[in-house]
């Protein structure tokens, strides 16, 4: 019966790997299904190249130009299927509208820049490391008060915070540290302001002879709320090298959002300190690389996207394996995004590829 062990193997994953071996997971619905351990005698990363679209990719957002069109606030798309959209906001100055996505949740994290976002709720004041999370159909708009680079999640699908089943309410993030606006109504008539609402992709103009923020109150269970990463605590191990799904910070049918911050490496010295070779069965993995070293990569700059599709291996670069075994704690700060359907990258995040990433997982790179 199951697990079947065969061969040169260690017994328990992740923990006195055999010398000369490099372990791989093999793993169903992320790490949560039946799985195996495979052990390698080359890394299976180490590919001479690659053809075809499974290649993995890196996209610089860092390069995409500031408050394009008509100020419109709408941000870039990058990458998208049926679940979910990814896309890029670079603002200097308060876009014209304001916005009212009709086709989903949007979750936003700011990246770089300090502001205020205006709600019909209320206001909310962001800063780097600030998630703020727009239900399906809130009108608002981010009015920067200076550069602003946020990464804009729309999920088709209702996100919610995960079951932390016996870990309790107060893991990874205590709720009180959650922030709901206070309504702040706008007294403004006689001047024309514009409402963009979305629905199925497409948007329409409302136009007001008053200000649209006029609400004097509000009571229930659904509002837009902010946490910084800094406010995350996350659950780790001393002796175990936890999966992704440790670090889950809100999910949706078809998505999962998991954020890394600083944490402690395993100190045991027979414990893997990095992610273990995987093959991303199931998921399309998506990293946006916000602050610090991330500890399984080397040469990714702040601002810059990694999407390794499904169906291929991925695992630590050879550099950054070495670097871990001299250190205590990561340093990191990211946002990994997984999706049951693949992610299609659009013209725009093709405009700012980085067509060498491919070959980073060779030794000596």
């Amino acid at each position: 019966m199951f697990p079947l062990i065969k061969g040169s193997v260690t017994r328990q994953a992740h923990v006195g790997i055999p010398g000369g071996t490099h372990e791989e997971e093999h793993a169903r619905h992320g790490f949560a299904g039946r799985a195996s351990h495979l052990f390698h005698l080359r890394p299976p990363t180490a590919w001479k190249r690659v053809e075809g679209p499974l290649r993995p990719r890196l996209f610089r957002a860092q390069a995409l130009a500031p408050d394009g069109g008509d100020h419109d606030g709408r941000a870039s798309v990058l990458l998208r299927n049926d679940d979910v959209a990814i896309a890029v906001a670079r603002l200097t100055r308060p876009p014209a509208p304001f916005l009212r996505n009709g086709d989903g949740d949007e979750l936003h994290f700011v990246h770089d820049g300090r502001g205020v976002y205006e709600t019909d709720y209320g206001a909310l004041a962001y800063e780097p490391g600030d998630y703020l999370w727009l239900p399906k159909g809130t009108t608002y708009r981010a009015a920067p008060t200076g550069a602003t680079f946020v990464v804009v999640i729309e999920s088709r699908h209702e996100l919610a915070w995960p079951d932390r089943g016996p870990l309790g309410q107060h893991a990874f993030i205590d709720p009180a540290m959650v922030e709901t606006p206070e309504p702040e109504p706008n007294h403004t008539v006689g001047e024309e302001f514009e409402l963009r609402v979305k629905r199925r992709g497409q948007w329409t103009s409302f136009y007001y002879d008053f200000h649209p923020l006029d609400v004097v109150g509000w009571k229930g269970d659904l509002a837009p709320v902010r946490f910084n990463v800094r406010d995350l605590r996350p659950v780790v191990s001393m002796r175990a090298q936890l999966p992704p799904t440790a670090h889950a910070t809100l999910v949706a049918r078809g998505l999962g959002i998991f954020t890394f911050v600083p944490r402690p490496f395993p100190a045991e010295p027979d414990v893997l300190r990095v992610p273990f070779y995987h093959r991303n069965v199931d998921n399309d993995e998506l990293i946006f690389y916000h602050a610090g070293e991330f500890m399984s990569r080397r040469g990714v700059q702040p601002g810059s996207f990694t999407l390794h599709p499904q169906g291929i291996d991925h695992g630590p670069h050879p550099k950054a394996a070495e670097a871990a075994r001299t250190r205590e704690v990561s340093s990191e700060v990211a946002v990994l995004i997984e999706t049951e359907e693949s992610l299609q990258p659009t013209l725009a995040a093709e405009g700012i590829e980085d067509p060498d990433y491919v070959t980073t997982w060779v030794a000596g790179e």
